[in-house]
């Protein structure tokens, strides 16, 4: 049993997970006359895309059960508002009882037709169907149960989600066409999934066979029968077979008897895959590949590139020589109403990523080398809370045969790397309280270590650790210390309870040490600190800690008692390198607040704090690193013009560090904010930000101080000096630049310019115009060899290469 039972799992295992919405029910429900209706209407308005007979067509099978909606109101409000996202438009010209005719025709053609011959050998011994899938049947080759057998198959752990008459009809038909794509864990571009074998063989005689993932003119992917996805052009190809069959055998019915066969039906439906320990087992990406990801430069297996926030491509191929040539090679379209701020990954050839956050969330895998979706993924938000911002998501993380990542709503989620199904889902937190998560959890060795937002809205911060196997929290770490808890001292009366501290951006870790570092956002309420004196531990500020227990180790504070909203949540970066003659292991950050920081990562020992734009707020630091404020840096009711603005020197985006030159790179923007403080009262699920009128993100310069600029800097953390700037035209922090072997750095610029510069000089050597803002950061890999770089523009993610 093999491959193609895939249609089967993916549909039904996503939808049994789903959250099925209260809707209205159907009043002409089983209504003969209004499926005869129904029917005409059918065949006037939908049969052209999906099949006179509902089977799928251009788009996808009715028939079965629905993954965009699969209760009868779901269904009339898609068909009178079509799907977003997809080519279905709205029919919001037919009457109310015109769609239910509709929804009622497509019920009566969604029904599962009944196990009737040798149904009765469905109700088979399981025990003996047991040994039949794993001896006989030959199905553990392909397929995995319980953590035990092939990748090349669906894993069948959850298999009992799936009807009996379906499996039955599987097993002595295998080359029937298989349940549509358009829902969660689906794969395609929402057409009906037909069965195909793909036999491809190389001009140096290799030959590759496998199920049929993608094929369109020029190229054409297979998941051979290791459980190896493959990518090929078919120019390059010496011969290439497709058949319109099922890589699964279809000789079931001679090979095994029918009560075998039942048997093997019961022993599918006794898996009820609620040991989640063992879905998605398997291999996949360990944790030794993960912490030894600079031996694999091909891949890009962490959000910042490494574990150490780097953020560095140790690739070459494309150079200070070659780079005029680059060209893009294919390009994504993400749906949803947002931009893409997702780094994607790619593991093996693969690449995953994220769309634009809010109402419904896309993941999606991707040949890395076509651009061609092998699956997809769509998280509706059950809850939105009215005030809710930031509508970001980065990315995903991967562990094994796991796919992670967070939600608007404040979930974090599991997803099988190879299908998109889901596996499990965890509340992190309340998001009518303001609570979000909006980047990638980190994984260290056996933990998933996830931040969270929502600072904004005055409520606590933390960092919490969970199993990848089954989402069980295993500890967390408050930002805010209650009462007794050291730090607590550091807010004045009961402030501490609306402190803020989020800690929304992946951290970074650092595995001889066995540490991990994280940042940590603004105090609550963002700009009025006279509620709350005092330092305000641990906000803006870096925390280690022992990612073991989640114990504190060390913490630095960037910015005491702040009130610029200057986040400290941008990316730690972890050196060891020579440092004023003394090689030492490095913690080094271009913090919001415009000083950037080099500390000594095994104490937190303060070593270097040199400002990298205008920062008027300090003259100094002490011996223990802590800040000389100057007068009139805080912000107050009147108002107080301060160096930088509120957002920053510099932010979240990804800097880099390149080994090759020593130096820092990263976008900064060097002008004032106006911080005017008012009076508020803390409410649940608002914001709590404490602004007056009057403040913004920008003022007027001093008429004895110059304009404000922007752009990309190159920073020396040896001298604490800025090596050269490529000055850019508009004021944006949310792009971000990457380092390479090559002697370049990529960087972009808000109006939609993607540059290649010299990393030595900062000179422009190539530009690539993307037709809209960029909002995300770029990223390098290689596949067979060659090597791209990739960056998101709006909602379209590119990738580039040099030409054959």
């Amino acid at each position: 049993m093999r491959t193609f039972l895939l249609f089967v799992m993916t549909a039904a295992a996503a939808f049994a997970q789903s959250d099925r919405a209260e809707a209205a029910r159907n009043p002409m429900a089983e209504n003969p006359a209004a499926i005869a209706a129904g029917k005409t209407l059918f065949g006037q308005a939908c049969a052209a895309c999906h099949g006179a007979d509902a089977r799928g067509d251009r788009g996808p099978s009715l028939t079965g059960n629905l993954t965009r909606g699969n209760v009868d109101g779901e269904v009339f409000l898609n068909i009178r508002n079509g799907l977003r996202g997809t080519q279905m438009p709205g029919f919001s010209q037919l009457t109310t009882d015109q769609t239910w005719q509709l929804v009622s025709f497509i019920r009566s053609v969604g029904v599962a037709a009944p196990a009737t011959v040798g149904a009765e050998n469905v109700a088979g011994n399981a025990t003996a169907g047991k040994a039949v899938f794993e001896g006989k049947g030959g199905c553990l080759g392909c397929h995995m149960v319980a953590g035990k057998g092939g990748l090349a198959g669906p894993d069948l752990s959850a298999a009992g989600k799936v009807a009996a008459a379906q499996l039955l009809g599987k097993i002595n038909n295998p080359n029937q066409v298989a349940a549509p794509g358009g829902g969660r864990g689906r794969g395609g571009r929402g057409g009906p999934a037909r069965p195909a074998t793909v036999t491809a063989k190389t001009k140096d005689g290799a030959t590759y066979r496998g199920a049929q993932k993608g094929n369109d003119a020029v190229s054409v992917q297979l998941l051979d029968t290791n459980g190896k996805f493959r990518s090929f052009e078919k120019a390059a190809l010496a011969d290439l077979k497709i058949e319109a069959k099922s890589l699964m055998p279809d000789d079931y019915a001679k090979k095994l008897t029918g009560t075998e066969i039942g048997d093997v039906v019961a022993y599918l439906k006794s898996l009820d895959g609620t040991d989640l320990t063992k879905l998605a087992a398997g291999t996949g990406v360990t944790w030794e590949r993960l912490r030894d990801s600079a031996k694999e430069p091909q891949n890009y297996m962490h959000y910042w590139g490494d574990l150490a926030g780097q953020h560095y491509s140790a690739l070459n191929q494309i150079n200070t020589q070659n780079v005029k040539g680059l060209q893009a090679k294919w390009a994504v379209q993400m749906p949803g109403d947002g931009v893409v701020q997702a780094i994607p990954l790619v593991v093996d050839g693969v690449m995953y990523t994220t769309g634009p956050a809010g109402g419904s969330l896309e993941v999606r895998a991707l040949d890395a080398k076509t651009g061609r979706t092998i699956w997809r993924y769509d998280r509706k938000q059950k809850k939105t809370n009215a005030y809710e911002i930031n509508r970001s998501n980065r990315g995903v993380s991967i562990l094994g045969n796991r796919l992670f990542l967070g939600t608007l709503d404040a979930a974090l989620v599991a997803l099988d790397a190879r299908t998109g199904t889901p596996l499990w889902e965890v509340q992190l937190a309340d998001t009518m309280q303001g609570y979000s998560l909006t980047s990638p959890p980190l994984v260290v060795k056996d933990k998933i270590i996830t931040g969270i937002s929502g600072g904004e809205f005055g409520i606590p911060g933390f960092i919490e650790a969970y199993e990848p196997a089954t989402g069980k929290k295993l500890w967390r770490w408050n930002t805010i210390p209650g009462p007794g808890e050291k730090g607590n001292e550091t807010w004045a009366g009961d402030s501490w309870k609306y402190g803020a501290g989020a800690t929304w951006l992946t951290g970074s870790y650092d595995a001889t040490l066995d540490t991990l570092y994280w940042t940590t956002g603004n105090p609550g309420p963002d700009i009025n600190g006279d509620v709350r004196l005092g330092d305000n531990l641990y906000t803006a500020s870096v925390v280690a800690l022992d990612p073991n227990t989640g114990k504190l180790k060390w913490h630095y504070q960037f910015t005491p008692n702040d009130t610029h909203d200057w986040d400290a949540t941008e990316d730690v970066v972890l050196v060891d390198r020579m440092w004023h003659g003394q090689q030492r292991k490095l913690l080094m950050q271009a913090n919001r607040n415009g000083i950037f920081y080099v500390l000594d990562r095994t104490n937190g020992k303060f070593l270097a704090g040199t400002p990298f734009v205008r920062a008027s707020w300090v003259s100094g630091f002490d011996e223990n690193g802590k800040p000389k404020t100057t007068e009139n840096w805080r912000a107050t009711p009147a108002g107080s013009v301060v160096y930088p603005a509120l957002g920053g020197g510099s932010n979240f985006q990804a800097p880099s560090y390149s080994p090759l030159t020593g130096w820092m790179y990263f976008a900064y923007f060097d002008g004032p904010g106006n911080y005017a403080s008012g009076p508020q009262q803390f409410e649940v699920g608002r914001q709590y930000q404490g602004r007056g009128t009057g403040g913004g993100f920008g003022a007027p310069a001093a008429t004895n101080q110059a304009p404000p600029s922007q752009g990309i800097q190159a920073f020396d953390p040896e001298t604490g000096k800025t090596v050269w700037k490529f000055e850019l035209s508009q004021h944006s922090l949310s792009h971000g630049v990457m380092a390479t072997a090559g002697g370049l750095v990529f960087a972009a610029s808000p109006e939609g310019n993607f540059f290649a510069l010299d990393a030595k000089t900062g000179k422009s050597l190539w530009r690539f115009g993307a037709g809209g803002t960029i909002p995300s950061s770029p990223m390098s890999y290689s596949v067979d060899g060659k090597q791209f770089v990739a960056i998101s523009s709006a909602n379209v993610l590119y990738s580039f290469a040099l030409p054959e």
